[in-house]
């Protein structure tokens, strides 16, 4: 590895998980067996692992976006990757580590070679289903795997049970619409009451009997039925993942502006970042106005199915929905790395951020924000 992307790894280490990394190496290091006895902390880490590879179940797996000379890499095209990092050293990462991204060309012999993995084996299977993800947000990771069969230990997931329980609420306030349609407006305490169990049904991975008569009523196959409900799912943890972030999208986007190396920089990089500050600030903001208006897509969706008892628009919704989840959780992964990540490195007691460095933030945000095809202005000043 490069300097540059040592110094990405020990970030990326440090930092929490988010919608753009699982940090196996800090899972393990919180809840496995590296202590003296070699026991592990936390017996769930070892009796439901996400990989039974010690390698893989210790390594960072990323999303991540695609740079020009990558995509030869691939048999299509694509424009982010999930890509599995294991450390040289654990305890010292500026020794680098080996990558390899999921179904690159040769994905299963480089497997094979690197971790004597087969084929067949099932972490190869949980790869791939982590691959289909638009982003790592931990309840849809969670949700893909148990969709797949597999349940791993909740130390794998960063989302805290007291996120669980906000958005349990929040999902409940989604649906009493809904339940409310079906029970009648006079059965208020009623509706709220069942608005709360079908909010845990919902959410989990076994809807039951209440919501396969949704599915009838909607006229889906089984198979259009679950791949829609999992994006609903999708789309309300989006849309309840986007009202905890705009609070702090704003003091981001203008720290982005306002910012400034430690050292001195060239005319070229005082250009770069320049230009970059104001771009990033624009696309921040047009990014979350874009997530805003495909929810809406949702919410007129859902309220035509509510409040004007017109079933068929939903449905369309539910069949369309996985076509727009992916660009959804690309987005929104987008915007919540760079939050994220801004948190981590320009908090309270963070070293100052050089020029180099800060060229490398602006830059790696930037990528992330792109459309497709776009390919960033000043990708020559860091070439050197």
């Amino acid at each position: 590895m490069t300097d540059r992307a040592v110094r990405s790894l020990e970030h990326l280490k440090g930092s929490a998980s988010t919608a753009r990394v699982l940090n196996l190496l800090r899972v393990w290091e919180e809840n496995g067996d590296g202590g003296s006895d070699g026991v592990a902390k936390n017996p769930e880490w070892a009796e439901r692992p996400i990989f039974h590879t010690t390698a893989l179940n210790r390594a960072l797996i990323i999303k991540h976006r695609l740079r020009r000379n990558e995509f030869d890499l691939f048999t299509g095209r694509r424009q982010v990757a999930t890509k599995i990092i294991i450390p040289i050293d654990e305890t010292d990462l500026k020794t680098g580590g080996r990558y390899v991204f999921v179904n690159q060309i040769g994905f299963e012999r480089a497997m094979t070679e690197a971790f004597g993995v087969a084929p067949d084996h099932p972490d190869i299977t949980t790869l791939r289903l982590i691959d289909k993800l638009p982003s790592l947000d931990p309840f849809l990771l969670r949700e893909q795997l148990r969709r797949g069969g597999q349940d791993p230990a909740a130390c794998y997931f960063s989302i805290s049970e007291g996120d669980l329980q906000r958005m349990t609420a929040f999902v409940r306030c989604e649906i009493e619409p809904l339940v409310t349609l079906s029970l009648g407006p006079d059965t208020m305490a009623l509706a709220h009451e069942s608005a709360t169990r079908m909010a845990a049904k919902i959410l989990s991975n076994s809807p039951g009997d209440q919501l396969d008569a949704l599915r009838q009523t909607l006229r889906l196959a089984p198979e259009q039925y679950q791949e829609g409900v999992f994006c609903w799912k999708g789309f309300l943890y989006y849309k309840w993942t986007l009202s905890t972030l705009l609070s702090e999208v704003g003091v981001v986007a203008e720290s982005v502006r306002t910012t400034h190396p430690a050292g001195r920089m060239d005319r070229a990089a005082r250009e770069y970042l320049d230009r970059s500050r104001e771009v990033l600030r624009m696309r921040i903001i047009k990014t979350c106005d874009e997530v805003s208006r495909t929810l809406r897509v949702y919410d007129d969706a859902y309220a035509k199915l509510t409040q004007e008892g017109h079933p068929i628009a939903f449905r369309d919704f539910l069949l369309d929905a996985p076509a727009m989840f992916a660009k959804l959780g690309d987005q929104l992964g987008a915007v919540q790395h760079i939050v994220s990540y801004w948190r981590f490195r320009f908090g309270p007691n963070s070293p100052p951020v050089n020029v180099e460095e800060l060229m490398d933030i602006f830059m790696d945000f930037e990528t992330g924000l792109m459309g497709r095809g776009e390919i960033p202005e000043a990708s020559g000043v860091l070439a050197a």
